[in-house]
């Protein structure tokens, strides 16, 4: 009963035409429909040479810390864990494309949530957001989705990397087996409205390497297990470039897409949620924002990437969520979670990998609300959508789709169509290209 009167006091339960088991049932729907991504991030950025256990350890650390400002200084329903996408572009891009450490890549990650902190707090964020031109906005959701699913079908090992191009992998094997397993439950629960739809996916064709002997149970066969230490990469930030333009570039670009993809979810769950003013706005969203932007700053030194609102918080506000309760009851769930490292450690790379397909696809959705009938504006979603996964880099599809955006503007006498702020942003990608054939 004091539990009760304890979240009736701090989340105003009956003010939000909800109560406790409401809640906590949309927070355990909540967990069930993200926790994918404790088999996934730990996956990607052990790629980038970091040790998974620590990942895993880290990207619950940070979660709950984004979660629990989220309930209890925001007190809104939303889930926040490791971006994906961002942590595609850490790994992929800035580590193995760009060559630096996964330290370079940690400090990009700290520095761009001190800035957020700031700008969270002076209401820059969602200007900035304002002066972006949708359809970019909208296309560069869409071409992130396409560069998740490629890197999902290549760490499957369904697609391999050619002399000059992509061919088709060994699709007739065990492996491959499983991916398209994992996929196909995955779809089929998703078209259920399963709740958990992917975690599911995930536990089946695991169960089913272990039948094909894909992967193997860890040693004693445990489940439950001290969570693994962090050591291995907390506190390994490296300040040595920071006033380079890799930094500039990497740091641009981790800002940019959480910019979007933060506030772009927060209005899509809001709008579910009712939680909209008349205006279309949400009401204190400063304070939300300020909970991934925490997240993300503690969790680079606690050794993560990038922490963000999950889209998959809709599910929980479906169940009912709407206040801070449901997003507390979340990161309790991820706190319980950090015993089973064990569980997660056995899950096959094509499980994880089905899983990053089907979140491109659910990125994909977007693309039928862009303006394909303006010219001026096609061609620069095009170009972002095009340019990601070709390039192998979100940076570079950013870079064409801000630069071909003014361009095209400037040169049909629609200029003043474009904000100075991204004249300002193609210039500087601009100059990015020119500069080194003139060095």
């Amino acid at each position: 009963m004091a539990f009760e009167s304890f979240n009736e006091r701090t989340f105003k339960l009956r003010k939000h035409g909800t109560d406790q088991k409401t809640e906590i049932m949309a927070g355990i729907t909540t967990f069930m429909t993200m926790s994918y991504i404790l088999a996934v991030n730990p996956a990607i950025l052990s790629d980038a040479g970091m040790d998974a256990g620590a990942v895993f350890s880290a990207t619950i650390l940070a979660s709950v810390i984004g979660m629990l400002i989220m309930a209890f200084y925001a007190n809104m329903p939303f889930g926040l864990s490791a971006g994906m996408g961002l942590n595609a572009f850490f790994t992929y891009t800035v580590v193995m494309q760009m060559g630096q450490s996964w330290q370079f890549a940690l400090t990009a990650v700290f520095i761009e949530g001190l800035i957020f902190i700031i700008l969270s707090f002076t209401g820059v964020r969602e200007a900035l957001f304002n002066a972006i031109p949708i359809n970019l906005k909208k296309a560069v959701s869409v071409a992130i989705g396409l560069f998740i699913a490629l890197i999902g079908l290549l760490n499957a090992g369904i697609v391999g990397v050619g002399d000059i191009s992509l061919e088709l992998g060994n699709i007739a094997s065990k492996e491959g087996l499983v991916f398209f397993i994992a996929l196909i439950i995955m779809i089929v629960l998703t078209a259920k409205n399963v709740k958990g739809a992917l975690l599911w996916g995930i536990l089946a064709s695991t169960v089913i390497s272990l039948i094909l002997g894909v992967s193997k149970l860890p040693d004693g066969n445990a489940i439950v297990s001290k969570p693994p230490t962090i050591a291995p990469i907390a506190f390994k930030l490296d300040f040595s470039n920071i006033f380079s333009f890799e930094m500039f570039s990497v740091l641009f670009s981790f800002l940019f897409v959480d910019i979007f993809d933060t506030l772009g979810t927060l209005t899509g769950v809001a709008t579910k949620a009712n939680m909209l003013d008349e205006d279309g706005n949400l009401k204190d969203g400063s304070k939300a924002l300020l909970a991934d932007a925490i997240g993300t700053t503690f969790g680079a030194l606690l050794g993560t990437s990038t922490i963000t609102t999950f889209v998959e918080s809709s599910a929980g506000v479906a169940e009912g969520g709407r206040t801070g309760l449901t997003a507390l009851s979340t990161a309790f769930c991820f706190a319980i979670a950090a015993f089973f490292f064990p569980l997660f450690s056995i899950i096959p790379a094509q499980a994880t990998a089905a899983a990053l397909v089907v979140v491109g696809l659910f990125m994909l959705s977007t693309v039928v609300e862009i303006n394909f009938t303006d010219i001026t504006e096609a061609f620069p979603a095009f170009m972002t959508i095009l340019m990601m996964p070709a390039t192998y880099s979100i940076a570079e599809g950013i870079s064409f789709g801000m630069i071909s955006y003014a361009g095209i503007k400037l040169l049909t006498g629609r200029g003043k169509e474009v904000s100075p702020l991204v004249y300002g942003l193609a210039i500087i990608f601009l100059l990015r290209y020119i500069v080194p054939v003139f060095i």
